[in-house]
Formats: C-alpha cells, structure tokens, sequence
C-alpha cells in the first residue's frame, strides 16, 4: 500500500501552497493552521475542514501538533516588505518562532519556508540561521535558501520569493528552472499574461459576488464563489477612464497627460513607474498584490490596447478571476469572503504552480524514507492539472 507524504501548512492562507503540493500526488495535509477567518475557510473548502485550524498559532498546545514528514509555510512577511514598516519588531515577523516550534514537536523530514526576497537579508533570517548550529532549535537541519523568479518555473508572473528549504536527511538545493525567457534546449519559455487569461471574457457582467454563503468553523462565511464569480468588474470614473485610454502595454503614470493627473503625481517626477501601468500580452506580469483591482497601486491594466483601434481598448484593471489565473489557480479553486477579502487572499498566496516545482523537486529525497513505491500514474502527474 503507497504511503502518502504527510505535511502540514503553517500560516497556509488560501492554500497556495497546498494547492501545489496535492497537484504533485502523493502527499497528504494531516493539519493547516490560518489566523484570518475568509482564507481559512478558502482553505477549508478546498481541501477539508477537519485537519483546518482557524486562530492563534501559539494558541495551539504542543500535544496537538502531529507528525509529519514536510512543513510548509509562510510566516507573515509585512515587516520585511518593501510595502511595511521593515520594523524588526514587527510582532508578525516573530511569528518564525511558531513555525520552529512546529518543527520541533513534527520533526519533519524536509521544512520549507517562503516569504519575501528581503527576508533573507533580515536579521530574523541570520538568526534562523543561527538554530541550525549545535545546541540550536534546528539543529540536524541542514538549509538551502535563495532567491526563485517565479516565472522561471512556470508561472506568467515576474514574482520574486525567498525560499528555505531545511532538511534533516541530507541537504537538498534549490529546484532547478524549467523555464527561461526565450526557453532554450532544455528549459521552455515563461509563460505570458496571454497564456494564463486570454480566454476569459474582455467585459466583465457583473460588479458584486452573488448572495451566495455558508457555514465554516461555526460561523457564516460569503462563499464559496466559483471562477466565473470572480471575474467582477468596477465603476471607474470618467477621469480614470481617459486616464487608462493613454496608457499602452508596459506604460504607466508617465504616459498620462499632465492635465488628467492628481497633483500627487504631478509633484512626482521619479519612482513608482509601475502604477497606473498596463500589463503585457506577451510577457509575464509583474508581481500580484493584494490591491491589483486598483490601477494607481501597480502595473494592472489590462493588457488589450490597440494604438490605432480607440475602440480595441480594454480600459479596466484585472479581474479577481484574471489574477487569481495569473497567480496560477486552477478555475475549479473555490473562494469565501468579500471582495476585498479574495483579492488579499489571491495576492498573499504562493502561486501553485511555484509550489509544485518545489513538491516535486522533493519528492525523490522524502520517498527515500517513506515505506512503498508510489504507482506509476502518480509519478505521471504534473503541475498541468494546475491549469
């Protein structure tokens, strides 16, 4: 009987990460752990309520922390971003010592942690570093740590993260790229903003979720929705509006004419280059955030733009659906909460696909000490029933 990969997923969000290693096969999330309610229930209703814990992670008594073979997780990341405070006080940012307390009492075989590419020049990190010595926390656990490029594996989204990978059963590297800008012998080129949204509908038909809701961890929660519920347009104004006109793909703020801009940019000549920007067809976006229904936070324009067809133009941001594709959900990921709530949800999220490279990058080292082979339509899949 094929043994599973059990594995539990700290400060799991929406599940990103889960999504991504389930996509894999054959590993199992015997617990996850979320402190916002909306994303614990998109947890939930995705993957089970009965192994989901909604609250405090240091609230969770060190008895009820069970076995497993894999920790995956990401722990708040705000202070170190360069959207925070970068307060190494940050209360958030101490929540790390959560994460090692589960790998204490779990003794996973393989932990992985993900957070922001500051966090590996923070001093958290270099303390982190520090219980890998004798006598520290983590000690036996062996880190590789570095940079991954989202779209390097994968993913239509120049995205950037911090991963760690610790393990106590040799030291594993990081995963190699499978992907490239112009591909090449053995690597396929990134996928585009075209890939990952092109069929989706240019006008979206409505502006609000439906009245739809239910029933998680006691408590009532909007949702779950499907895709199609997701694809909300808005109500800009007529200013916005001729400011998006001006626009092209790949331009921003700049491209607007001086008398349609709000004095603050008026004022600013340099910086935030990106915001009010128009994403690229043929190209990978640029980082999703938790605001990507807003224009003036970042490059989220949609990328239909016709220079001589004024009436080609598609003059709105992104859909929460379009970004939830561009994070590389799948369209059968359901989602509870409001508006708001989904759109943080999908930025906070590590994209699955990213997620699968990891989960299949260490598979070969965990099923070296899990008992059983697994069959060779498990071995088959791939981060295509991601998509």
């Amino acid at each position: 009987m094929v043994q599973p990969i059990t594995m539990i997923d700290l400060f799991a969000g929406c599940g990103g990460m889960t999504a991504g290693f389930q996509a894999a096969q054959g590993y199992k999330p015997v617990m996850a752990v979320e402190w916002e309610r909306s994303a614990a229930a998109t947890y939930a209703a995705n993957f089970g309520e009965s192994h989901t814990h909604w609250g405090d992670i240091a609230e969770i008594p060190d008895h009820h922390i069970p076995e497993a073979d894999l920790i995956i997780g990401g722990p708040p990341c705000q202070g170190f971003s360069n959207l925070g405070t970068r307060d190494v006080n940050d209360p958030r940012n101490k929540l790390w010592k959560q994460y090692i307390r589960f790998v204490r009492h779990a003794r996973p075989k393989v932990f992985v942690i993900e957070n922001v590419d500051r966090f590996l020049k923070s001093s958290e990190f270099a303390l982190l570093l520090q219980e890998t010595d004798a006598g520290g926390l983590l000690e036996g656990y062996e880190l590789s740590y570095g940079l991954l490029l989202a779209a390097d594996y994968g993913v239509p989204q120049r995205r950037k993260r911090a991963i760690v990978i610790g393990s106590r059963i040799g030291k594993i590297e990081l995963p190699e790229h499978t992907h490239a800008l112009d591909g090449g012998t053995d690597l396929r080129p990134w996928r585009t903003v075209r890939d990952a949204i092109s069929d989706l509908p240019r006008f979206p038909g409505t502006t609000e979720l439906p009245p739809v809701s239910s029933e998680f961890f006691g408590e009532a929660v909007p949702g779950p929705f499907k895709a199609l519920d997701l694809h909300l347009g808005r109500q800009p104004t007529q200013l916005s509006l001729q400011r998006y006109d001006h626009v092209p793909p790949g331009g921003g703020r700049f491209n607007v004419p001086y008398d349609l801009l709000p004095p603050c940019w008026r004022n600013k000549k340099t910086g935030t280059t990106d915001v009010m920007g128009r994403m690229r067809w043929d190209q990978p976006s640029l980082t999703i955030r938790t605001e990507f229904f807003k224009p003036e936070k970042g490059q989220y324009l949609h990328p239909q733009w016709d220079e001589h067809d004024p009436g080609n133009r598609v003059n709105r941001p992104i859909t929460h659906w379009e970004a939830a594709r561009l994070q590389t959900f799948s369209d059968g990921f359901v989602w509870c909460g409001s508006k708001i709530e989904i759109a943080r949800q999908i930025g906070n999220a590590v994209p699955p696909v990213l997620a699968n490279a990891i989960a299949e990058h260490l598979k070969p080292y965990l099923l070296q000490t899990v008992p059983a082979q697994r069959t060779a339509s498990q071995a088959d899949a791939s981060a295509d029933t991601l998509f």
